[in-house]
């Protein structure tokens, strides 16, 4: 069976197309504000819990002008979990083709924090980006015992229009 056909893989299309569809109707099929990722590799702090460094899933990002953007999205988290995120990304500083600023938005699936549920999250973000390449870099703080601290890559491509 490969990736393409588990029912995990269809789950993560579904839910990112189903959450960013909307904003690919008003982009009137213009490719070139939509970035598609592979998740997340997260670079751990705390190396000595057996966490899951590769987060493999799927992501999109909508850029709605040059400082603002959507994203939504599900992967495997560090505890082994799948999570979802829904979020906005608000970068108002530019140097070349980096970009600062911060992502905010929602999570679910890590079962230490929340149950597991629905939680709040504003990371800081720096964005490289190319005419089809980019990566977004994040601080993820640790929250005590229920969430682990790392830094986070998020390797993106858009296509052209």
């Amino acid at each position: 069976m490969t990736l393409f056909r588990t029912p995990s893989f269809q789950k993560i299309v579904y839910v990112c197309f189903a959450l960013l569809a909307p904003c690919a109707v008003l982009a009137e099929t213009n490719l070139s504000k939509i970035w598609v990722n592979a998740g997340f590799y997260s670079a751990h702090f705390d190396t000595q819990k057996g966490l899951r460094n590769a987060n493999p899933g799927l992501g999109l990002e909508y850029k709605l002008d040059d400082t603002w953007a959507l994203t939504a999205g599900r992967f495997i988290n560090s505890n082994n979990a799948h999570s979802n995120y829904l979020g906005t990304y608000y970068q108002p500083w530019r140097e070349g083709n980096f970009k600062f600023g911060v992502v905010g938005g929602v999570f679910n699936g890590y079962p230490k924090a929340f149950d597991g549920g629905w939680f709040p999250a504003v990371l800081p973000v720096v964005s490289w980006e190319t005419q089809q390449l980019g990566l977004n870099v994040m601080l993820v703080p640790p929250l005590k015992d229920r969430l682990y601290g790392a830094v986070s890559f998020q390797l993106k491509y858009r296509f052209e229009n």
